[in-house]
């Protein structure tokens, strides 16, 4: 009997590895860089299953490339704004995802990218460093305080709660905005909602995103609502780099407008070593590290190899992005 053929676009955890593997005829692209899109339009011709990042963009192309055959996209994230679902709908492609596994591990580099930017660790870390520690100073990289701080989340999804549970631990008052959250959930984390945005946004101390990628969501961040922040506000981002506009906020923080981004994610991702934002003192940016523990990333590639080998037996996945395409 033929084994399925499937492309893994990235190198992963050995643990997601040796599931594919054992029943399937693995390609796997070893390279520190992404596929280009010319070599991954090759690449997908005539594969059985396709376990994908979000570096990759899963268009109508693609999947017309790959053929009639292509049964399954896994994605190796929670998100899945790169792949264009209605077209998989269409084709009988079921697209998954890994959802809940990297929650608390998001959530926990959210909170330390707050903690960071208000107590201004990397530059106290980059002040040592270039040899400025002369002596204690009453006023040398003073800092925000943290506990009983207002804290606005915007998103209060599984993310957003996990980081809205580490600011009550902080004593933190924690608001937010999210049409789509009933309120039950927002009381068991000690959340108390915001009519509009712009009221978030006037009040907050710290601003933290966790919304997905859409047509509602791009640029949710702009011009506008960064004058509506605080001049001492924190804007913190770990959802999508796009939700932001870069341009605007660099004005914000370039003039004052608020006091400090940091950064998980970026528009463009990744951001070019020259970048004017990376000129900023008061932004900070790490390399969209969200998930990136030794254990979430193991379980991420379980996840993401186990949706992809049922639906080549054809047998449903736990976690399915589109599941009336099993209808």
């Amino acid at each position: 009997m033929t084994k399925p053929k499937v492309l893994v676009t990235r190198e992963i955890p050995e643990e997601g590895l040796e599931i594919i593997n054992e029943k399937c005829t693995a390609e796997v692209w070893h390279g520190e860089l992404p596929l280009s899109r010319k070599e991954l339009l090759k690449k997908v011709s005539g594969i059985d299953g396709l376990l994908c990042m979000l570096s990759e963009t899963i268009d109508e192309e693609l999947m017309n490339t790959a053929g009639p055959q292509l049964k399954v996209v896994s994605n190796y994230a929670v998100g899945y704004d790169n792949i264009n679902i209605p077209a998989a709908t269409a084709r009988g492609i079921v697209v998954c995802n890994t959802p809940g596994v990297l929650t608390e591990t998001t959530a926990d580099l959210a909170f330390s990218l707050l903690m960071s930017a208000a107590r201004r660790v990397v530059e106290s870390a980059d002040h040592v460093r270039a040899g400025k520690w002369k002596t204690w100073e009453p006023k040398l990289l003073l800092g925000m305080d943290i506990h009983q701080a207002t804290l606005g989340i915007i998103g209060l999804g599984r993310i957003g709660r996990a980081v809205a549970r580490r600011g009550r631990g902080f004593n933190m008052k924690v608001l937010y905005y999210d049409q789509d959250v009933k309120y039950e959930k927002a009381e068991e984390v000690g959340a108390l909602a915001c009519e509009t945005m712009d009221e978030l946004l006037k009040v907050s101390d710290f601003v933290s995103l966790h919304v997905p990628l859409s047509d509602e969501t791009l640029h949710l961040i702009d011009e506008n609502r960064l004058e509506k922040m605080k001049s001492t506000a924190i804007l913190i981002n770990t959802s999508r780099g796009q939700v932001v506009d870069t341009d605007a906020l660099y004005k914000a923080l370039k003039t004052g407008e608020i006091a400090y981004a940091a950064l998980d994610v970026t528009d463009p991702e990744p951001l070019p070593a020259k970048h004017k934002l990376l000129k900023l003192p008061n932004c900070l940016v790490v390399p969209h590290i969200g998930s990136a523990t030794v254990a979430t990333r193991e379980l991420m590639s379980i996840m993401a190899a186990e949706s992809l080998m049922l639906v080549l037996k054809d047998e449903a996945p736990r976690f399915i992005v589109n599941p009336e395409v099993l209808q």
